[in-house]
C-alpha cells in the first residue's frame, strides 16, 4: 500500500546510546516522489566526468583525511568498531574509482546516490521510503543484532552507527539493509546522511541540495522535501 509522502516524518529521534557517546550527531533527510529507471547517459557522463577529475586530484593515501570520511572514521572508533575492516561506503566508493575501476551501474536513484558521495565524500543511506516502519531513529548496532546488508548477507553491525525503524535496523554508513533497498517498484524515495559534527551540517544539507537537483533531472522527482 502506498503511503503518500505528506504524512512521512522526516525527523529522526536520536538514541540515548547515540546521544551519549557522540552528543553532536544527527541526521539530514530527505524524501521525494520518483521513478526507478534505468541511468541515462547523462547521468553515466557526470560520474565518468567526476571519476575522472578524482582520479587525476586525488591519491589513495589522501581519500580517509576527506572531511566527511574523517568525521565517520573517528565515531566508528568512538563507538568501538575498526574503520578499515568496516568502510564507510563513500571510502570505498573512492578508494574503488581511485584505484581505476568503474562504479558498478544499478538504477538512476542508486548511481546519482553514488555521485553525490564522490562528489561530497559522504555516506549516504538511500532508502524505498514504503519499506519504512514508523519513527526512524539513530542509534549504535548491537552484538548479534540481525543485519542483511545488499550484496554482503548477514552484517556484523555492532558498534556501528544505525538506522532504525520499528522493524529494526536498516541503513549504516557501511552498508543498507536488502529490506528497504530500491528496486524499480520504488515510488517515494529516502536519502538519509548522519553527519557526527555540527560543522558538518551546512555541508550535509548542500549534498542533498545537490541530490534534490539531481532528482529531478534523472528520476522525475516532486513533492521534494528536506529536513531542517
Amino acid at each position: 500500500m502506498l503511503v503518500f509522502i505528506c504524512g512521512m516524518d522526516l525527523q529522526v529521534e536520536i538514541e540515548t546510546t547515540m546521544a551519549e557517546k557522540l552528543p553532536s550527531a544527527n541526521v539530514m533527510s530527505l524524501l521525494a516522489e520518483v521513478e526507478v529507471m534505468p541511468s541515462p547517459q547523462s547521468l553515466l557522463d557526470e560520474i565518468e566526468a567526476a571519476s575522472d577529475q578524482l582520479r587525476s586530484q586525488l591519491k589513495i593515501e589522501d581519500i580517509s583525511r576527506q572531511d566527511a570520511i574523517a568525521q565517520t572514521r573517528q565515531a566508528y572508533k568512538t563507538l568501538g568498531k575498526d574503520p578499515s575492516r568496516y568502510r564507510p561506503s563513500s571510502e570505498a566508493l573512492l578508494r574503488r574509482i581511485v584505484g581505476g575501476k568503474s562504479l558498478y551501474l544499478i538504477n538512476n536513484l542508486v548511481d546519482l546516490l553514488n555521485l553525490i558521495s564522490l562528489r561530497t565524500a559522504f555516506s549516504i543511506g538511500g532508502f524505498d521510503a514504503n519499506q519504512i516502519e514508523g519513527k526512524v531513529r539513530l542509534g549504535v548496532g548491537l552484538a548479534d543484532e540481525p543485519y542483511e546488508a545488499i550484496g554482503r548477507g548477514q552484517l556484523n553491525i555492532e558498534g556501528l552507527p544505525v538506522l532504525r525503524d520499528d522493524r529494526g535496523a536498516f541503513g549504516t554508513p557501511t552498508s543498507d539493509v536488502m529490506r528497504t533497498r530500491v528496486t524499480e517498484d520504488t515510488q517515494i524515495f529516502r536519502m538519509d546522511i548522519i553527519y557526527y559534527e555540527t560543522s558538518a551540517k551546512p555541508e550535509a544539507l548542500k549534498a542533498l541540495q545537490m541530490a534534490s537537483s539531481l532528482l529531478i533531472a534523472y528520476a522525475k522527482a516532486k513533492n521534494i522535501r528536506i529536513s531542517d
